[in-house]
């Protein structure tokens, strides 16, 4: 019954009806912080496909969509220190383009955010992310990133602190 679209069946979660509901924001999350879309999206498939071979072991279905975020982000973690054994010099970063309509939209101003967010500690880009990109509170983003409340909290707050100084100074 994987049309259902219930995230819960039986003892297992439908990690089809997750995939169905929020595979484009994950591939998202995944091409902001890897870089490349077909990067992304690869990501997005193992993190999907570790998540349906484990899927027994999710227990509360409420946090079923917090376990795959943990994986997607896992998984780019994963690729950033595969690229960086092969790249030890520093390349420039170049925002996705997602689209046409995207890139004709896409101003100035965002371009020097995504710059300026690529440029933070993964840590505190990851959790920024998660809070402005994905609405997701506090105790979401802890559970996603596998930190403390109060750790999400204080990365979030040292991201933005760091942003709003690299943001100034390009100003």
């Amino acid at each position: 019954m994987l049309s259902t679209g219930e995230p819960f069946i039986g003892e297992q979660v439908n990690i089809a009806a997750i995939f169905a509901v929020h595979h484009l924001g994950l591939v998202r999350l995944a091409l902001i912080t890897v870089g490349d879309r077909a990067t992304a999206e690869d990501v997005v498939q193992e993190a999907f496909t570790r998540t349906h071979a484990s899927r027994k072991r999710i227990r509360d279905p409420d946090k079923a969509l917090a376990y795959v975020r943990s994986a997607v982000l896992n998984e780019c973690r994963s690729v950033l220190r595969r690229r960086a054994t092969f790249f030890r010099r520093r390349v420039a970063y170049e925002p996705p383009v997602w689209s046409a309509e995207n890139a004709a939209l896409a101003g100035e101003e965002r371009r020097e955010v995504l710059i300026a967010l690529h440029n933070l500690p993964p840590r505190q880009r990851e959790a920024l992310t998660l809070r402005y990109y994905f609405d997701l509170n506090d105790v979401q983003i802890a559970q996603t990133m596998g930190i403390g409340t109060s750790s999400a909290r204080s990365t979030i707050a040292r991201g933005l602190a760091a942003l709003g100084r690299v943001l100034k100074e390009e100003t």
